[in-house]
C-alpha cells in the first residue's frame, strides 16, 4: 500500500476567512472604501487644479530645487510632460499617477515605522521576514483576486492591491538603515542623555536616511508597476489604455500609453533619488 499524504484544504480555509470578513466586517471595509477613495480623488484635484502648462512648469522648477539647481534635471522633466501632453496622454498620466501616488504614501506610512519597531525587536525581526518573503514572492495578480472581493472595482482595489505588492522593499530598507547606524553615533546620544525618541529622531532616523530614501524609491516604483496590472480590475489611466491595446491588438495605442509609463517612472525615480542625502 502506497502512503499518501492527507489534502490539506488551505484554499477551503482561505475562502471561508473572507467570506467571514466580508459578512461580520462589511462596515469596515466600506469605510476603508471611502477613506481611500476621498484621498484618491483628493490627490487626483490637486493634480488636475492647473493647467498642463502651469503643471509642467511648477514640477520643473520643483525638479531644479529638489536636484540642488540641476538645471538638466528640469529641463528632461519638463521636455518628458511635454511629451505626455503631446501625445494626448495627459488626463491618463494624471490618473495614474495620483494613484501611484496614493498608494505609496498609504504603504510608506505603513511600511517605515513597521521597519523602525522591527529593527529594533530581533522577536518580531524573525516573524516579519517570513512574511516580507511571501508577499514579494506571491505573483502580483494574486493580490488582485481579495482586493476584488472585499472592494468590488475600480480605483480602491487597485490601491489596495498595490500597498500590499508595494510594502516589504521599504519595510526592509528601513530595517537595514536602522541596524547600520554606527554604534559611537547611539554612544553618543547615550552619553549625553537622550531618551530612545531623541535618539530615534536626531540619531537613528537621519543616519539611516539613505536606505529610508531607497526604500521610498522602490516603493514608488513597484507602485507604478502594479498600477499597471490594476487596470485589470478597473482601476483607470495608463495600465487600462495598455490593457485595452492589448484586447484591440493596437500596437501604437500600446506603445504610447507604455511609453508614458515609462516617462512617469524616470521622473519619479529621478526626483526621489535627488531628495536621498548622500553620505
Amino acid at each position: 500500500m502506497v502512503f499518501e499524504i492527507p489534502h490539506i484544504p488551505l484554499g477551503d480555509g482561505v475562502e471561508a476567512l473572507v467570506e467571514w470578513i466580508e459578512q461580520n466586517l462589511g462596515f469596515l471595509l466600506d469605510l476603508f472604501t471611502a477613506i481611500m477613495n476621498i484621498l484618491i480623488s483628493g490627490i487626483r484635484d490637486i493634480l488636475f487644479l492647473f493647467p498642463p502648462v502651469i503643471f509642467i512648469l511648477i514640477v520643473a522648477a520643483i525638479a531644479y530645487f529638489v536636484g540642488r539647481r540641476d538645471t538638466k534635471l528640469a529641463i528632461g522633466v519638463a521636455v518628458a510632460l511635454v511629451l505626455l501632453e503631446r501625445m494626448r496622454l495627459w488626463t491618463q498620466s494624471m490618473q495614474t499617477l495620483s494613484l501611484v501616488l496614493a498608494a505609496a504614501l498609504v504603504a510608506l506610512v505603513i511600511a517605515i515605522p513597521i521597519g523602525i519597531i522591527t529593527a529594533k525587536n530581533e522577536t518580531l525581526l524573525y516573524i516579519i521576514r517570513p512574511v516580507l518573503d511571501f508577499m514579494q514572492t506571491m505573483p502580483s495578480f494574486v493580490y488582485l483576486i481579495p482586493a476584488v472581493i472585499f472592494f468590488g472595482l475600480g480605483n480602491v482595489p487597485g490601491l489596495v492591491a498595490t500597498i500590499v505588492f508595494a510594502m516589504p522593499p521599504p519595510i526592509r530598507l528601513t530595517i537595514l538603515g536602522i541596524q547600520h547606524v554606527p554604534k559611537e553615533l547611539k554612544e553618543v546620544g547615550d552619553a549625553f542623555g537622550s531618551t530612545p525618541m531623541q535618539k530615534l529622531m536626531k540619531i537613528e532616523i537621519p543616519s539611516a536616511m539613505p536606505s529610508i530614501m531607497a526604500g521610498v524609491n522602490q516603493c514608488i516604483m513597484l507602485s507604478l508597476s502594479m498600477v499597471v496590472i490594476a487596470a485589470m480590475i478597473g482601476a483607470p489611466g495608463l495600465g487600462y489604455q495598455v490593457l485595452a491595446a492589448i484586447q484591440r491588438i493596437d500596437i501604437g495605442s500600446g506603445f504610447e500609453a507604455g511609453l508614458g509609463i515609462v516617462i512617469i517612472a524616470i521622473i519619479l525615480d529621478r526626483l526621489t533619488q535627488s531628495l536621498t542625502p548622500k553620505r
